[in-house]
């Protein structure tokens, strides 16, 4: 798994203060994305251990509060990343379980593969779909199409969609 941006501190990628990864790969090619240059899982730094105890080191930073993590991309869930994002989510959770995870998809919850679900169950909020250009709203918050959904997931296995 490759990334293109860390931000240690981010207020825009989801509610409250975050830290938030951009990785690289996805298989969707939205046309009109705005993030068409991390399509290529090849592009950006690997992503390893240093920076994997780096977004740790962060979310656990006392002196600012950061609410979670964000992963955004490329796409998260694009299959080239999945056991890097597995490592990473359980993680998070197993050091922080306080702090939220929020992850962005192309996919659709309901297509999501075995090994990209295993990943999902540590995710509590989920905005997936495609973004489809003639669907595009610029006013609806965390997402840039009406299809996309926000779907805030809980661990006893029910969600709530908007």
């Amino acid at each position: 798994m490759n990334y293109l941006q860390y931000y240690p501190i981010d207020v825009v990628n989801g509610e409250g203060t975050r830290c938030t990864l951009f990785v690289s790969g996805c298989e969707h090619f939205c046309k009109g994305c705005h993030n068409a240059t991390t399509w290529d899982a090849s592009k950006g730094t690997p992503f390893d251990q240093a920076m994997e105890d780096r977004i740790i080191a962060d979310l656990g930073d006392a002196r600012i509060k950061r609410d979670g993590l964000s992963l955004s991309g490329g796409d998260p869930l694009f299959p080239g990343n999945l056991s890097g994002m597995l490592k990473l989510v359980k993680r998070v959770k197993t050091e922080y379980p306080e702090k939220n995870i929020w992850l962005w998809t192309g996919y659709t919850l309901e297509e999501l593969s075995t090994a990209q679900q295993d990943v999902v169950q540590y995710i509590d909020v989920l905005i997936d779909g495609r973004f489809e250009l003639d669907k595009r709203d610029l006013s609806l918050p965390w997402r840039g199409s009406i299809n996309q959904r926000i779907i805030y997931l809980s661990q006893q296995g029910n969600s709530k969609i908007h």
